[in-house]
């Protein structure tokens, strides 16, 4: 419900700002936000048994170009736990999602904020589209910020504002480093314990932004949390072999297993494969057409026993099935496809055979817009009372998307952040039948972000039994904040503890 400043704001401020502060836009007919605004309102929610007051705030807090004018209006929702008396002590994360291109919704309704959308406790949607209270949500032990970068959700370019100092690695790093400090300090945050969570692209995101706010900022942080991850510029092994256990989980869900294996838990099916991918299966691939054709007939036999294929449509693709012909080939005889970023999900095509897809939607996509997009509008508009005939953008246009200016790779600035940092803690969160970021390959990229071992303390992984969005399956979303919940409370130093090696 919204106090008497918030109706206030809402009712006059607000409307006159659309009016006079954006008139020219709407002589031409462009429906703009003002670059500065915020409308709050107060709630509460029970997590873990505990009544948690908190405050909302939805507005615009300005990107500023070099004349001082803003350039871009970015929308925000914080949300800020209101029982506490030293603000300082208190950790604040900055959630976004990925894309390039995506707006906060998912991470905002579907994982860590105090309201989420009402779906199944598999994560299919159910109509009409509702919001609940999230009993799980990290209100309890944080403060948190969801982010529409530039075109995404109601954020755009306002004034003279050039779409090439905002869509590229390099430029969406450090247009929002200087937001997150503006943001800061308007908040009074600076002395808080300080995190970033990203999703999917937003681990290049967050990996960029932990090195560009200490670097130029100041601003040290304690914790990053990459949930479902795209790599992030650093060496791996071959994408093959990191897709291996990746396959074996999605056939052991879907019961496409020798009877054996299908008995196993699925970790400790996963446990045997693993091995078997870095051990045996690595080296064979290493030797392309020159492996022995008997070591390549037992590789293919291991690897139809692991992925639910048979032995002669491994052959076929040289011991190397890509993602999409496994997607299309593990249910073939069941009429189905399966969705690439949450295997469980399965697809009707226009063809069975072949390995192309007709649609360019995956399943679980589809599913996800169909809930989401509906809900995230009702719930800005109608309950948070921000008004506007803006659409919002749940992908924007954000391409052409540069991605040669971050040369030495995002991967190599959080290892340089961390090694400058000792406070800086790291979590991967990932999902076992993810087919877009698969487990294995981030798992991968989390060995090779410390070569040297002095770091792996501070490296922390999770996996759960969902896909890119784990948190939209009931069970996981318990056990994921959890694990996040653990993260942050462990990564803040106890008063007065020096930051040492």
């Amino acid at each position: 419900m919204c106090n008497k400043t918030s109706k206030f704001l809402h009712q006059i401020i607000f409307p006159l700002l659309l009016l006079i502060g954006c008139g020219t836009a709407v002589h031409a007919q462009k429906i703009m936000l003002p670059a500065d605004t915020s409308i709050v309102s107060t709630d509460e929610v029970t997590v873990n048994g505990k009544r948690i007051p908190y405050q909302v705030t939805v507005g615009t807090q300005p990107v500023y170009g070099e004349d001082g004018a803003p350039d871009a209006a970015l929308f925000y929702t914080y949300y800020e736990r209101n029982d506490v008396d030293q603000v300082e002590n208190r950790p604040i994360a900055l959630s976004f999602n990925g894309g390039p291109g995506a707006a906060s919704l998912w991470m905002h309704l579907g994982y860590t904020s105090p309201k989420r959308l009402e779906i199944s406790d598999e994560g299919y949607p159910i109509q009409p589209y509702g919001i609940v209270d999230n009993s799980h949500s990290i209100i309890d032990v944080a403060d948190i910020v969801y982010v529409d970068p530039v075109n995404t959700g109601f954020s755009r370019i306002v004034n003279d504002g050039k779409r090439e100092d905002f869509f590229g690695v390099y430029q969406d790093i450090t247009y929002l480093a200087d937001w997150i400090d503006n943001f800061l300090s308007r908040q009074g945050r600076w002395r808080s314990p300080k995190y970033l969570i990203g999703e999917s692209y937003s681990a290049t995101r967050v990996a960029g932004l932990s090195a560009e706010l200490q670097d130029h900022h100041g601003i040290y942080l304690n914790g990053v949390v990459i949930v479902s991850g795209t790599k992030m510029e650093l060496p791996i092994a071959s994408n093959e072999v990191l897709q291996l256990p990746n396959y074996a989980a999605v056939a052991w869900y879907h019961k496409k297993l020798p009877e054996d294996l299908q008995k196993k838990s699925l970790t400790e099916l996963l446990s045997e494969v693993e091995t078997y991918a870095i051990e045996e299966y690595l080296p064979a691939v290493e030797r392309g057409g020159f492996i022995d054709e008997d070591q390549k007939q037992a590789v293919a036999e291991k690897l139809a026993r692991y992925t639910g294929l048979t032995k002669e449509f491994i052959l076929d693709h040289n011991l190397t099935v890509p993602t999409k012909a496994f997607r299309k080939e593990l249910l073939r005889d069941e009429g189905y496809f399966i969705g690439l970023s949450d295997a469980r999900y399965k697809g009707i095509d226009k063809m069975d055979g072949g390995d192309t897809f007709t649609g360019s939607t995956p399943p679980e996509a589809a599913a996800w817009d169909n809930a989401f997009t509906p809900a995230i509008n009702a719930y800005l508009r109608d309950e948070l009372n921000f008004k506007t005939d803006l659409q919002y953008q749940v992908s924007g246009a954000v391409f052409p998307w540069p991605w040669d200016r971050f040369t030495d790779g995002t991967g190599d600035k959080l290892r340089n952040a961390m090694m400058q940092n000792p406070r800086l803690h790291v979590l991967f969160q990932a999902g076992y039948y993810d087919m877009l970021v698969n487990y294995f390959r981030q798992m991968n990229g989390m060995w090779k972000l410390d070569p040297s071992g002095k770091m792996k303390d501070r490296l922390h992984f999770n996996v759960y039994e969902s896909g890119h969005m784990m948190y939209v399956r009931e069970e996981d979303l318990v056990t994921s904040t959890n694990d996040l919940r653990e993260f942050i409370q462990q990564s803040i130093p106890l008063k007065g503890e020096a930051a040492t090696y």
